[in-house]
């Protein structure tokens, strides 16, 4: 499960956060796992005789690391012109549109008319899935036998993809801001289902978007050591008349000393109100006259 952290507690200073963090991913992991996730992920895997990428103790791909995308998707998923907020691209997308309902494809149009204000990123809220894999910021990976974690830059949002075999939890209130990821092997292709949504989230900064009905299906495979195909496809009821796909590269960070840096940026107006500052001590008021 994930959960989304409350906008009003972004705010805090980065090294609240930081600590936070630290306490978080120490849940999540044991002492001696989240020592030797961090060691991982500073240094990859190595590539063994099984083909040029790395791969685990169990064989399996290891996806350990911070990657990044470099395409303009989170832009607009679908091929776009150049306009003042955004660059020109061909699109991710398997053909040129997506598929929208009637009545969703109006809401579509009203989101990009509001979408210097009401796009989920302006207020620094958690990006969502599949959002979080293009957006133009890194994340981490951090791989186990049983699960993967994966910890984003924007706002440190921080996802398990479950492998162990249990179930989605189900029910209408389990909806999460990264829905619930549980995944399994298909040769050296990870493929994670992904339910459980809320509908707060949007797929670009073009106003594409969601229900609370959204199901992804991921599919993670390497292309070399160091570059990542990462696919979704995407299916809504409620939003689209079929289900469609999108594709875009990953690629790791090999620079030296690159680390994820935490990204607030969005919520620097209340920068002024954090970390909470005692009230000013008050001036005794003065004794009377006659009076000691």
């Amino acid at each position: 499960m994930n959960r989304r952290i409350d906008p009003t507690l972004r705010r805090a200073a980065p090294g609240v956060f930081a600590a936070a963090f630290g306490l978080a991913l120490s849940l999540i992991l044991s002492p001696a796992d989240a020592d030797a996730a961090a060691a991982k992920a500073a240094k990859p895997a190595r590539a063994t005789s099984q083909g040029a990428i790395p791969r685990g103790p169990d064989g399996k791909p290891d996806f350990s690391g911070i990657w990044e995308a470099t395409s303009s998707a989170d832009y607009d998923l679908e091929p776009h012109a150049a306009r003042k907020d955004a660059p020109p691209g061909a699109g991710v997308i398997d053909g040129d549109s997506i598929p929208y309902l009637p009545a969703a494809l109006e809401q579509k149009r009203k989101n990009f008319a509001a979408r210097e204000s009401e796009d989920p990123r302006v207020k620094g809220w958690t990006l969502g899935v599949p959002r979080g894999i293009y957006y133009p910021e890194p994340f981490q990976v951090f791989q186990r036998e049983r699960d993967l974690t994966l910890v984003h830059q924007f706002g440190h949002s921080v996802r398990t993809i479950h492998k162990n075999g249990t179930p989605h939890p189900g029910g209408d209130r389990n909806q999460f801001w990264l829905g619930d990821s549980r995944a399994r092997w298909d040769g050296d292709t990870l493929v994670v289902d992904v339910a459980d949504f809320n509908d707060e989230t949007w797929l670009d900064r073009a106003g594409n978007f969601h229900s609370e009905a959204l199901h992804v299906v991921e599919r993670w495979r390497y292309l070399d050591a160091n570059t990542i195909e990462y696919r979704a496809t995407l299916e809504d009821p409620q939003v689209y008349s079929r289900p469609w796909s999108l594709a875009v590269l990953l690629h790791r960070h090999r620079e030296k000393n690159f680390q994820l840096i935490e990204d607030y940026r969005f919520t620097t107006d209340y920068d002024q109100y954090y970390p909470p500052r005692p009230p000013a001590p008050s001036t005794p008021a003065a004794a009377p006259q006659g009076q000691p």
